[in-house]
């Protein structure tokens, strides 16, 4: 019997009997990662209700020199949530409770486990808007986009999650709260400690409570799907829209035609935006603040303008708010949609927007060397650079085929990255799956930096062991 096992009758006076789980219960939500590749055995998944129950559960432990690993909605890609046998897990997802709403100071305070749609519904609420979306908004929870800084589509006009925080509160590894619930924008008093949390992936601490920045919510928003030659065009059209919109360009996707097909077989109810296929498409969003009608003018405008300079093949403006709604599906149900055509290899980098092209190229000619057949379906976030290269199987062969080439196809890759001055993590973390990545490409002062601040705030090396760094 583990450790924590025996320690369950003092966990469950902490939380409560009923929110603290064994190995008798289906855990496989908690011990698994999405892609099944990392399978974990915790000893118990004990679920608090409030902060000083967070506190007092991570007290217990680290007393008795517990491993802890902080969970929220579940739904990262680099297995950083993924527990060890005789670690706990210690989810958030109990902690729903809003704190505070502020429309005139644009601040919303809420628990580390509300849902992200949840809070897009509370921003709308107040004719505000909270900026950070992605594909996983109705299971992903708010503590677990701030743990790994999740990026997602708005970050063109918005940033990311570390730019729409505005303050925390943290239990460290030892129990005590650090309360930094503060809705301020200039706070000049010594470090900035919520920055050392914000993409620490629960290395640090648990939190257990957010402070978010709003925006006003666009007056009018238009969606459209462009036809395009080529990443190059592409980047064309980006920087043509870019300079002609400025903020108001609030999303730029870019998908070359098999994620298209996946996603339309996938999802019945999906339309083809064009009558025929094109090679390559943009997904745009156009946004104003002053009317729905300045936001149409304005995306008729500059996309009639791209037509003109032939910087795009094809336009389809969408003419409703449900056929806006369908075409961000479209893209937002990439990542399911490639499971049923089988394996995939999966990439989530960083590059300088202006060199995408120039990677998808390079990429492609190394995918097409490596393993014939297979269908590169590289789509994502070109407005920062953000790319999502994805490899399926070919159509037809085995996995047992496939699959091995996944070290030598990752390595290439990665290495390209690396050539081109970009990241290996954009926005899914370091977790598991990349530990070696972070020891290849930061060097060893930035490492020695991250080591120290780790032993300083966990100097038992709890929290969440194994992440990031060994």
């Amino acid at each position: 019997m583990d450790k924590a096992e025996r320690l369950r009758p003092q966990f469950e006076a902490l939380v409560g009997a009923a929110h603290v789980w064994g190995r008798e219960e289906d855990l496989s939500h908690y011990n698994n990662d999405n892609r099944g590749l990392y399978f974990g055995d915790a000893a118990l998944i004990v679920r608090p209700g409030s902060t000083e129950e967070v506190s007092r559960v991570l007290a217990l432990a680290y007393e008795n020199d517990i491993a802890v690993v902080p969970q929220s909605g579940h739904t990262g890609h680099s297995a950083g949530g993924v527990p060890a046998k005789g670690q706990i897990v210690v989810t958030t997802e109990r902690l729903t409770q809003v704190r505070n709403i502020d429309p005139d100071n644009n601040a919303l305070a809420v628990d580390a486990g509300v849902i992200l749609e949840n809070i897009h519904a509370l921003a709308a609420a107040q004719d505000r808007l909270y900026p950070v979306s992605l594909a996983a908004k109705g299971s992903c929870r708010i503590g677990g986009n701030v743990a790994t800084n999740a990026g997602g589509t708005g970050v063109l006009a918005y940033g990311n999650t570390r730019d729409n925080v505005l303050g925390l509160e943290v239990v460290l590894p030892d129990g005590r709260i650090w309360d930094g619930m503060r809705a301020l924008r200039k706070d000049n008093t010594g470090y900035d400690l919520k920055h050392l949390f914000i993409g620490s992936e629960g290395t640090l601490g648990l939190i257990t409570g957010v402070v978010l920045k709003l925006v006003p919510k666009p007056k009018g928003r238009e969606v459209a799907f462009v036809g395009l030659r080529d990443p190059a065009q592409a980047l064309a059209l980006l920087l043509h829209l870019k300079g002609q919109l400025g903020s108001e360009l609030t999303a730029f996707e870019i998908m070359p035609r098999t994620p298209i097909d996946f996603t339309l077989a996938y999802q019945a109810s999906l339309r083809d935006p064009f009558p025929e296929p094109y090679p390559w498409y943009a997904l745009v969003e156009i946004s104003s603040g002053l009317s729905s009608d300045a936001a149409r003018e304005n995306a008729e405008q500059r996309l009639a303008a791209a037509l003109e300079s032939e910087i795009a093949l094809d336009v389809a403006l969408a003419q409703s708010e449900a056929q806006r709604q369908d075409f961000w599906a479209i893209r937002e149900t990439m990542p399911p949609a490639q499971k049923p055509q089988g394996w995939s290899i999966k990439h989530d980098i960083a590059l300088p927007v202006h060199r995408v092209p120039e990677f998808f190229q390079r990429a492609d000619d190394i995918v097409a060397q490596a393993l014939p057949g297979a269908r590169i379906c590289g789509f994502g976030h070109m407005g920062d650079g953000n790319i999502h290269y994805n490899i399926t199987q070919p159509e037809g062969a085995p996995k047992a085929l496939f699959e091995p080439k996944r070290q030598e196809i990752n390595a290439k890759i990665h290495t390209l990255v690396s050539d081109m001055q970009g990241s290996v993590s954009a926005e899914h973390g370091i977790g598991l799956a990349k530990k070696a990545l972070l020891a290849e490409t930061k060097s060893p002062v930035e490492l020695a930096m991250m080591q120290a601040v780790k032993q300083a705030l966990d100097p038992k090396g709890l929290m969440n062991p194994g992440k990031i760094f060994d």
